[in-house]
């Protein structure tokens, strides 16, 4: 009996022990000691159809033809489980346990099957082998793909937290920096203020680099880049927060900030900005 034919009849004649026995595994995986981070009938469902699919592969006939439908299915399957895994907080070596944890039962199973032929266990064990193998890491590539598209995801969501634009009067916003200005938070930064001065018409914009702990010379042409673009939308900019040690920096660096008005302090910047917009505060 050529392999391929003892592989899918071992799946097709020994189902549902072979499901019993994986899913008892699968469960000890799913569990992290203390709580379920999946239901137990959708593990139980995905195990399931996992079977299926591969079932309905090894019975295709073609077994090195990866661009079968049922490959395909196969495949598409997987990929969906390991992103869901992403989101349920297993971590890569659990996600592919999905997939290796089927090695033992299905070996036993394909024992049983052989009987005594010894030479027709070792080839199907290493045609299943080979199969699941190349099955697990489909899963552990996704699974990378899926986990670099969360956390990219996560970074740009906290840039843009990192970077809000405030309204202090009618005409003159303030965008308070902390942290590290690089070339991607320069690019957010600049879409968030200009969307804003759009928006609501402002014509003086406050950056405050008081939570910028260093300026060097890429900071401070980050700063200008964002100076000029603001200029360009028609509105002004002044910059606040230029202590003692940043100014000596700037100097050092013989960064050219002329014609950018700076101020030591945020209150100092927005008592400019409302005297250049002519409005008055009483008490």
């Amino acid at each position: 009996m050529a392999t391929d034919v003892i592989i899918a009849t071992t799946l097709k004649k020994h189902h549902d022990q072979l499901l019993a026995d994986w899913l008892k595994r699968l469960r000890i995986v799913a569990t992290d000691g203390k709580k379920a981070r999946i239901a137990p009938q959708e593990l139980d469902a995905q195990a399931e159809e996992f079977l299926r699919l591969l079932t309905g592969f090894a019975a295709s006939g073609n077994p090195d033809d990866r661009s079968s439908e049922s490959f395909r299915s196969l495949q598409a399957f997987l990929q969906g489980i390991s992103r869901s895994r992403v989101q349920q907080g297993f971590d890569s070596g659990e996600t592919a346990t999905f997939i290796f944890s089927f090695k033992q039962p299905l070996f036993a199973a394909l024992r049983t099957e052989t009987g005594k032929d010894a030479g027709a266990l070792a080839e199907a064990i290493w045609s299943a082998t080979k199969l699941l193998d190349e099955l697990g890491l489909i899963t552990i590539n996704t699974y990378q793909r899926a986990r670099e598209d969360v956390i990219n995801r996560q970074q740009q969501e906290m840039l843009e937290l990192s970077t809000p634009v405030v309204k202090l009067w009618e005409g003159v916003l303030a965008l308070p920096m902390i942290g590290t200005l690089d070339s991607a938070r320069t690019q957010i930064v600049m879409e968030s203020l200009l969307q804003k001065i759009v928006e609501t018409g402002s014509e003086i914009a406050i950056i405050d680099i008081t939570g910028v702990p260093t300026v060097d010379t890429l900071v401070a042409q980050h700063l200008l880049k964002t100076v000029t673009a603001i200029r360009l939308m028609g509105a002004d900019c002044i910059i606040s927060g230029v202590r003692p040690q940043i100014a000596q920096t700037i100097v050092h660096l013989g960064v050219d900030l002329q014609g950018v008005t700076t101020k030591a302090n945020l209150a100092d910047a927005l008592a400019l900005a409302l005297k250049r917009t002519g409005a008055t505060v009483s008490g």
